[in-house]
């Protein structure tokens, strides 16, 4: 008589597994990396994600658009969203040492994917272009109300806060020194005034 089959919380699993994502990248990361973060076996995997790896890895992107997707609306309920944007950037700085090797999964696969994965690739990059246009939105509204005395267009501005956290990501690699990173953050934040 067989056993009751074991479920799994699905959203607690993709967590798991965009961490060896996150780590090791797309390419590098093997399914026994996946059971053994998941410490689930190959059957219950393929079982709960058809789609395997890939199906996995999608996923993992989907939930940090969520985290995007929920900073965006904390930023239409701030009485600051600007500051809420500079403190985005300045806790990059405060990060540990193993967070800074790690980088932006999202840009990671900007990159990493180019020539591996197009539909991952797509979603990478539509991911960042949301960030973009949330960025943009945010500094609009804040020109409008004088918050941001910049007259650059809204747009070029959300772009450059989307080029100043990818080189972030590559950046903070090189130099894993927070007082070095805040100096480089708050150069870049002075676009915002």
């Amino acid at each position: 008589m067989r056993g009751r089959p074991v479920t799994y919380d699905s959203d607690a699993v993709v967590l798991k597994a965009q961490e060896v994502f996150w780590e090791k990248g797309y390419s590098a990361t093997s399914l026994q990396d996946l059971q053994t973060a998941t410490q689930m076996g190959s059957g219950s995997l393929y079982n709960t994600f058809p789609g395997g790896k890939k199906e996995l890895f999608s996923k993992a992107l989907r939930q940090r658009r969520e985290a995007f997707q929920a900073f965006k609306r904390e930023l239409k309920q701030h009485a600051s969203p600007v500051d809420l944007i500079k403190d985005f950037f300045r806790s990059l700085a405060d990060a540990d040492e193993h967070t800074h090797l790690k980088g932006c999964i999202i840009a990671n696969t900007v990159t990493a994917l180019a020539f591996v994965d197009q539909e991952l690739e797509t979603e990478a990059v539509s991911i960042l272009k949301d960030v973009e246009r949330m960025f943009a939105e945010t500094i609009r509204e804040a020109q409008k109300s004088g918050a941001i005395a910049n007259p650059a267009d809204a747009a070029v501005l959300g772009r450059y806060l989307v080029t100043c956290w990818n080189g972030l990501n590559v950046t903070r690699r090189m130099y894993p020194d927070k007082e070095k990173l805040k100096e480089l953050i708050e150069m870049q934040l002075s676009i915002l005034q």
